[in-house]
């Protein structure tokens, strides 16, 4: 029971003091114009909230309400790890690192999106074209709708991808 306490308390700790981090993270964060939201706001909304969560986890234990613990997962021990798909998944992640700066975002993302999926058993037909509209949705979204600007890398220039 003890061991449950110090857990719950950890756990809550670990949860605010992420969310002390993030908050003072964001606090560095460079802005132009103070007189919109900014890109601070979304990070010291999550800090916040990442606070408060953490203190309601440490207030909720000292009150002696404990999360249940589990009788068993719902886990087959005898499936080994599929070395083969979790390499597949590092390789696809190493490649949109490598390619966001050379070939720009949407060309990457579009590459970790179709390679995701393909590594996981996706038709790979569908895979590539969800994964290519996604990653220009993204794009567009990020470049018109928020004035943020991801790399646009080989569509520089290109109306509403061009942030």
């Amino acid at each position: 029971m003890i061991a449950e306490k110090v857990e719950e308390y950890a756990f809550g700790g670990l949860v605010a003091a992420v969310g002390v981090f993030t908050l003072v993270d964001a606090s560095a964060i460079a802005v132009r114009d103070d007189n919109a939201v900014g890109p601070r706001a979304f990070p010291y909304l999550v800090g916040a909230m990442l606070v408060l969560t953490g203190i309601a986890t440490i207030v909720a234990t000292a009150r002696g309400k404990l999360g249940r613990a589990e009788e068993s997962e719902d886990v087959d021990e005898s499936v080994r790890t599929d070395w083969v798909t979790v390499g597949k998944l590092v390789a696809v992640l190493v490649a949109h690192l490598v390619l966001i700066d050379v070939a720009g975002w949407p060309v990457a993302a579009a590459l970790l999106f179709f390679g995701a999926a393909w590594a996981l058993g996706a038709t790979w037909w569908r895979a590539l074209v969800v994964a290519v509209v996604l990653a220009l949705v993204v794009q567009v979204v990020f470049a018109s709708g928020l004035g943020l600007s991801l790399p646009a890398g080989i569509f520089e220039g290109v109306p509403l991808l061009d942030g």
